[in-house]
């Protein structure tokens, strides 16, 4: 037997142990359980064990140091000794290790539990949120081939703040300053951007710039957006309960949050119908709104927001034309080949003859930092700088 696996056996011992008498996992209680298994340890392996039996419990298991870590965004788990992190500068292998995919398995369905979500055979996914706010996503065999796939995306008690994304090199130096102006300038804006771009952690930095007497309403599908900021209210969506009943959509809480007085109204990732009502809602007096939505490109954005306007029954002209009169500017952001984010252009948005919206390239971060391109007049006059 390997040592991993005797470790297991041990701590599975311990907790059963535990869980007949209704315990804590103490120090004392382990030491108790431990030499009730004929085990004598130390001190530092006696806390070592209880530490690693709270975790287990009531944490992330042997993830819980990964999570821990300031640096980590993701943690992605697709074979007992495949434990990958995201640093922010791409994934790597981690030296976490699993005792074997039953062990995954059971840490993804005990997390699920604590998300008050069901997590078997007969669901064999799951997408959630855990108390402290990480988002959870995990995929049972035989759907995941070979081993459960889980999914954890660390969300931050603390946003970052521009000049934080300048350092990071998130943004180029001055891109701080302009960002802010165009805030300040109560522009509505979209930031698009491919996975893990980093769209939620610019938009939760331009959020803590609105000022203090404005009130923010937040409509999201999972609560991630954490801007520093005084008055913040937070929407989010519910699924149905296993009798398929009590769903709550993403277009049901922006309806919601048009009746809450908002200041801004933010909607954490435009994907659906809930188009429609951000799109009205900016076309009548709710200035310096803000999303985010998945495209490959600022130039791809109307295109997107047209399929999904179509999905909910908007037409194309119609679509077109709120997209005009209620959008400034696209943020786009890029993941390098190395894994690091950066904004790489900001464009405005421009009718055609045709009665279409395209997207006019203003700014493009090169060598130099941004560098002005045929819509920086527009822009400047947007910011009125």
């Amino acid at each position: 037997m390997s040592a991993m696996a005797a470790e297991a056996g041990l701590l599975d011992a311990v907790r059963r142990h535990l869980a007949e008498e209704g315990a804590e996992p103490t120090e004392a209680r382990v030491a108790q359980a431990l030499r009730e298994q004929g085990r004598m340890l130390g001190g530092a392996e006696v806390l070592r064990t209880a530490a690693r039996l709270r975790s287990e419990i009531a944490g992330a298991g042997p993830l819980e140091p990964l999570l821990a870590d300031p640096q980590v965004t993701d943690v992605l788990v697709s074979a007992p000794d495949r434990v990958w992190i995201d640093r922010g500068a791409g994934l790597e292998l981690s030296g976490v290790r699993f005792a074997d995919a039953e062990a995954v398995r059971g840490l993804a369905r005990r997390l699920a539990s604590v998300a008050g979500r069901r997590l078997d055979d007969a669901r064999p996914w799951v997408d959630a949120r855990l108390p402290d706010g990480t988002r959870l996503h995990a995929v049972l065999p035989p759907v995941a081939v070979g081993c459960t796939c889980l999914s954890l995306r660390v969300v931050r008690p603390r946003a970052f703040t521009l000049a934080e994304l300048v350092t990071a090199g998130t943004l180029p130096p001055g891109g701080d300053r302009l960002l802010a102006a165009l805030v300040e300038a109560r522009l509505s804006f979209l930031i698009s951007g491919g996975t893990g771009s980093g769209k939620t952690t610019l938009l939760s930095a331009l959020l803590g710039l609105v000022g203090p007497a404005e009130r923010i309403v937040l409509a999201e599908d999972s609560a991630e957006l954490r801007p520093d900021h005084p008055h913040v209210v937070r929407l989010e969506t519910r699924p149905a309960n296993q009798e398929g009943r009590g769903a709550v959509a993403l277009d049901d809480l922006v309806r919601q949050a048009l009746r809450m007085r908002p200041d801004r109204l933010v909607v954490g990732e435009v994907r659906g119908a809930e188009v429609l009502h951000l799109l009205a809602a900016l076309n009548t007096g709710h200035q310096g709104g803000a999303g985010t939505v998945h495209a490959n490109a600022a130039a791809d954005v109307p295109a997107r927001l047209e399929a999904l306007g179509t999905a909910a029954g908007l037409d194309r002209a119609a679509l077109h034309s709120q997209v005009a009169a209620a959008l400034s500017a696209v943020l786009h952001l890029v993941r390098d080949r190395d894994g690091r984010r950066r904004l790489a252009a900001i464009h405005v948005l421009a009718r055609e003859s045709t009665g279409l919206v395209v997207t006019v390239p203003a700014l493009r971060w090169g060598p130099d930092g941004f560098a002005g391109e045929e819509g920086w007049p527009r822009l400047r006059e947007l910011l009125g700088i």
